[in-house]
Parts: C-alpha cells; structure tokens; sequence
C-alpha cells in the first residue's frame, strides 16, 4: 500500500480541522478547499497522491456517499409537513426546475458542438440540481429571512431526488439517438425506474416494519438500531442494482418509505452523517479536484465558459423568476434566490452516475462541462454567499413591512440537503 498519499490526506484533514473556525469568519469554504488541494496535489499540480487515479477512485466515493445521503436525507422528509409549507419550494421545484432543464439544453444545444440533443440533455439535468451548502452563509445567515432561507434549503433538499429517474430515462435516450435498439433501452428505462422505486418501497416498509417490532420487544440496542437504519439503505440499493434498476432510486425511495412508519429510529443514523458524511464528502470534493477537474478542464474553450457562466445565471435565474410570478415576492428576493442556486456535490455524483451507466460517446465531453461549471459555482457561491446575505438582509431590513411575503415565519422542516452536513 502506498502511504504517501494516505499522510497527505490526513495532514490535509488535519490542517482543515485546525483552522476552521477562523475559516467561518472569511469567504473561504470548506469546498473551496478541498477542490483546490486536489488540483494542487494531484497530477495537474505537484503530483504527490493521484497519479494513478482514475474515475473509478471517485465513482466508488460519490456511490457510497450518494447511497448514504440519499438514504437518510429521504428519511428526513415529512410528507405530510411538507405539504404545508412548500409554497415557494413548490414553485421551484414544479415550474423552475422543469424550466432550467429546457433552458440548459437550448443554450447547451445552441453553443456546444459534437453534442447531440439527449446528450445536452443529460448535461443540463447533470446540473440541474441545486447545493445549498455551498452558499451556507445564505441558508445560516439570521439578515435573510427564515422563509426564504429555508425555500432555499427546501428545494435543494428535495431535486436531486427528483432528478435521479429524469436522469436515467435521458440516459436511454441518448443511447437510443447512438443506435442502441430502442426497444431494449425503453426496457431498460422501464427497469431502472420500476424496479429501482418497488425494491425502494419494500425494503424501506419490511425494514422499518422489522425493526418496530424488534425495538417494542427490546431486543435491539441503541447502537444496533443505528447500524440496522443503515444497513435498510444498502439493502435496497444493492437489491435494485442485482435486478438491474437504479440503486440510487431505490435508496432514495427506501429512505421515504422508512421514514413514513419508523422516522424516529432513524435519528441515530442521521447523526451519524452529520458527521462522518462530512468527511466523506469532503474528501468527494478532494478527489473531483485530483481527478476530474485537473485533467478535463485544463484548456476550456470560449463555448464551455459560456456556457458555464450561462448555467449558473440565466439558466438558473430567468426560470426561477417565472416561477415566482405571481407570489408577491420582492424583485430581490427573486433574484437573491436565483442566484443561491450553487452546483455542488450532486452535480458531481451525477455526473459520475452517467460515468457508470452509460457508454455513450459524448460522456467526456458532458464530464468536461460539468466540471467546470462545478468549479465555478464552488468559489463564485462560496465567495459572494456572505456579502450578498448581508446587502440582502439590509434590503429587507430597509422595507420594515411585516405584510410582506418573505416576512412570513414557518415551522423549520426536518430537511437537510444531501451536503448540508459539511460546514465551511
């Protein structure tokens, strides 16, 4: 075993650790750090770890920790709360996110050459998904208001489980448009769904149902019950993966169904990647940066910037606008959220799931793009989260009027996106 960059790492995490806090108090995040320690330490940089890395060290990392997350972040999700508060979420997240999928593929048509329409696609749903902690002065900032603060939250909480099946449908496709026989890629798709959701809502139902009546006799133990919540994730994933459907789906789905019967006996568990999941996605950022960041966008020409700057502004901005007509929200507050719509951790699992799934002629280029609107987002939402939160907030502040929409307080809900357990 090589060990030089096991103690690189290790002195990375440790040196992180030491300085956090002082780090809570400028604009650098924890994102931004990891990223370009492994542009720096890996092969584009000094090459001390990585240089034998391939995707399939970060493929393995974003499974385990999109399973994971997934998993317990699904578990968090009150169905019947969040009916009740899901006003603006709603808009986002049932006109904005439909409409920046249509948008991100027409620019990305428009300006991309060598990509065929699913292929653009496939990328604009890639980076679909929004990453609320890479703004987490935004989503922790007291100037912003509780509701807008927590819309933002919301929404990211709950689309990168809603892209996951409209990602592998578009993955169907885009093999199709290759020539693959279109038959055997509508079944493929009819699988991945199917399967993925029917082994997601039994393993979730049989395993909370298990573990209620194991915990009513006492025969559990506090620490087996934690470990049991996790090992209901795996199973389901693992499950839907040996039948040929999508793993992630069926984690996702696994989490809401035991949610729905056991929620409480999953506290322990989510505790448990408030903090270890932490470092696991921290390190996911790592490797991003050793092998994906360094080697593909090295040279960017002038269309992947474009339309990188595109995706993270109007892409994202002119949807969420139209999809706030109407709600009496002040012109700030709609592009304040606009703008918090950073790509961050889900953007890059998704990107590796297409890795893993398709064999598609076009996934480099796809990858290319990607990790240079990743890239992007991390420092430009990392670096303008504090100051636009305080202007913001002044605004706010500034209009004292307690009619206003973004005045309105609201329950705070059980929901925490997927990389909303890493801090700066």
């Amino acid at each position: 075993m090589e060990l030089v960059p096991v103690a690189v790492v290790a002195l990375l995490v440790l040196a992180y650790s030491l300085v956090s806090k002082r780090l809570e108090d400028t604009f650098i995040t924890g994102p931004m750090v990891f990223v370009t320690a492994g542009i720096l330490l890996g092969p584009a940089g000094f090459g001390l770890i990585g240089e034998d890395m391939s995707s399939g060290a970060l493929r393995l990392l974003a499974e385990a920790t999109i399973v994971l997350i997934l998993y317990t972040d699904a578990i968090r999700i009150d169905l019947r709360l969040l009916r009740s508060q899901i006003g603006i979420p709603a808009r986002l997240l049932g006109i904005g996110l439909p409409l920046t999928l249509l948008l991100g593929t027409l620019v990305g048509w428009a300006l991309l050459d060598g990509l065929q329409i699913w292929d653009v696609a496939l990328l604009a749903a890639v980076l679909a998904p929004t990453d609320a902690a890479l703004g987490q002065s935004v989503v922790e900032s007291p100037a912003v208001p509780i509701r807008v603060r927590q819309s933002i939250n919301v929404e990211s909480g709950l689309n990168d489980g809603l892209m996951l099946p409209i990602i592998s449908v578009f993955i169907a496709f885009a093999a199709v448009q290759e020539g693959a026989a279109e038959e055997a890629w509508l079944l493929f798709t009819v699988r991945q769904i199917g399967f993925g959701v029917l082994v997601g809502v039994v393993s979730g139902w049989v395993g909370g149902q298990l573990i209620n009546r194991s915990v009513e006799r006492a025969w559990m133990t506090g620490v087996a019950r934690q470990l049991a919540t996790l090992a209901i994730g795996v199973t389901a994933f693992a499950g839907a993966e040996i039948l040929e459907g999508n793993g992630f789906v069926a984690a996702f789905v696994a989490g809401l169904a035991f949610g729905a019967i056991a929620r409480h006996h999953g506290v322990g568990a989510q505790e448990f990647t408030a903090n270890e999941g932490r470092l696991l996605m921290l390190l996911t950022f790592l490797v991003f940066g050793i092998a994906v960041v360094g080697p593909a966008v090295d040279l960017p020409d002038w269309r992947m910037v474009l339309y990188a700057i595109a995706s993270l502004t109007v892409i994202r901005m002119v949807p969420v606008a139209i999809s706030l007509l109407g709600s009496k929200l002040g012109r700030p507050t709609v592009w304040f959220i606009g703008w918090f719509g950073p790509r961050g951790l889900a953007s890059i699992l998704f990107a590796v799931f297409i890795l893993d799934e398709a064999d598609l002629p076009a996934t480099d280029r796809i990858l290319e793009v990607a990790a240079l609107v990743i890239l992007l987002s991390v420092f430009l939402h990392g670096i303008s989260s504090h100051p636009l939160a305080e202007r913001y907030g002044a605004w706010f502040r500034s209009m004292d009027d307690p009619s206003m929409p973004e005045a309105r307080d609201v329950e705070p809900m059980p929901i925490r996106r997927m990389s909303d357990r890493y801090r700066r």
